[in-house]
């Protein structure tokens, strides 16, 4: 297994990637990125995020998915937006080296902090993050507006 920098000629297999998550997640309906706008975003000049991948013989089994953050108790932070190995290559130890790149690459960078989400129902990545001295917060929630949700806002605020 090799852990590399994504590149984009790899976005097309990171977007299968994406999707098989949004299944897992019970939205597969959800994904609507594409190939392209992951080339666009994340290899242009200022790209948007940064990616690792699991390779096994040519095949990418596994990704992390990460950017930058600023927080104003903490300074420069790590949002890992996703770590997602294929089904069939999980207890492979795929997962686990990705997740220790990116707190590599933390390290590296001298973030204060690495966060990221996880579903309360999976509780097999909560107890892996657990394990490996990660704090799940239980008093925080995450807000999101959706596409939908900004146009009916400016729709009814704006000037």
């Amino acid at each position: 297994m090799i852990i590399r920098k994504g590149t984009p000629n790899d976005m097309p297999a990171v977007l299968g990637l994406i999707k098989e998550l949004a299944v897992f997640e019970k939205e597969p309906e959800a994904v609507v990125v594409t190939a392209d706008d992951l080339i666009r975003d994340g290899f242009g000049e200022h790209p948007l995020f940064h990616t690792f991948v699991a390779e096994v013989n040519g095949v990418i089994i596994g990704i992390a998915l990460y950017y930058y953050r600023y927080s104003t108790w903490k300074g420069k932070t790590i949002h890992l937006e996703d770590l997602i190995v294929k089904e069939d290559q999980r207890g492979t130890g795929a997962g686990f080296a990705l997740y220790s790149e990116i707190i590599a690459q933390g390290k590296r960078d001298n973030v204060r902090r690495i966060e990221w989400a996880v579903l309360d129902w999976n509780v097999n990545a909560i107890n892996f993050y657990k394990k490996t001295g990660a704090k799940v917060l239980d008093d925080w929630r995450v807000a999101q507006m959706d596409e939908e949700g900004i146009n009916e806002f400016l729709s009814k605020n704006s000037k």
